[in-house]
């Protein structure tokens, strides 16, 4: 199992995609905290005993932006090394820049590849970034 026992949160506003993701992540052994991202939602996070990456979609509901959420988690100095990446559907011409800048260790357009996702993961918490655009050309 890839993912045996690695604690993975996600922050994800839609219901089918948090799906597919918890489905693709169990089937490798993870653990998997979800949150749709609220006022209690760097409680929660801070709350869990043990974090492994975070997934973060860029485009939330209300005008929430992923990298806001990003510079959040990062304030927390429990979560300076804990990878973050983008996993959205955000144009990558627009993304990859950002997330690159930012610090993220990767970007996975949406939808994902649930049969390439686990490995994808399981590379950064090894420490290798993952920048995957499905059928899309472009670097970062």
């Amino acid at each position: 199992m890839l993912l045996k026992d690695k604690s993975i949160f996600i922050v994800e506003d839609n219901a089918q995609n948090r799906v597919i993701f918890q489905m693709a992540l169990i089937r490798h052994g993870a653990i998997v905290n979800f949150e749709r991202w609220g006022s209690g939602s760097l409680f929660q996070l801070n709350n869990l005993s043990r974090v492994d990456l975070i997934i973060l979609d860029l485009m939330l509901a209300e005008g929430v932006s992923g990298f806001e959420i990003y510079d959040k988690i990062r304030a927390l100095p429990k979560f300076d090394n804990i990878p973050i990446i983008a996993v959205s559907a955000m144009d990558p011409a627009i993304a990859l820049p950002q997330v690159s800048s930012k610090g993220f260790a990767g970007f996975i357009v949406k939808p994902i590849d649930k049969h390439l996702f686990g490995q994808q993961l399981a590379k950064i918490i090894e420490g290798t970034p993952v920048w995957y655009l499905g059928d899309r050309n472009y670097s970062v």
